[in-house]
């Protein structure tokens, strides 16, 4: 059984940084996507940072520069690097790991593994 279990979320000042680490269990699909979503209340699930079944990493424009993906394969543990946080952060953070190779994990709107999320908070 596949279990996603994300850490490091907690609350911050503005410029702050944290880490978030997803620990993948039962998951052993190292070539397909992972990524980390956020989601604002009353809003979907949007694509913050993810690499692909290729290796390809992407981030959304909001955290170019700030934001840093990274898995390590050996511990099956995906980590986001966020520095420069800005209040607009504020969010739950959620990892999400792919079912099958074509997945890209650039949508929230398809079947992925996810964890339960872990709350960000930027206070200004």
């Amino acid at each position: 059984q596949v279990q996603l279990v994300e850490s490091g979320g907690g609350s911050v000042q503005a410029g702050g940084s944290l880490r978030l680490s997803c620990a993948a269990s039962g998951y052993t699909y190292s070539s397909y996507c992972m990524g980390w979503f956020r989601q604002f209340p009353g809003k979907e699930r949007e694509g913050v940072a993810r690499i692909d079944s290729y290796g390809r990493i992407y981030y959304a424009d909001s955290v170019k520069g700030r934001f840093t993906i990274s898995k390590d394969i050996a511990k099956n543990t995906l980590h986001l690097q966020m520095n420069s946080l800005k209040p607009e952060d504020t969010a739950m953070y959620y990892c999400a790991a792919g079912i099958d190779r074509t997945q890209t994990c650039y949508t929230s709107r398809q079947n992925y593994y996810w964890g339960q999320g872990t709350q960000v908070t930027v206070s200004s």
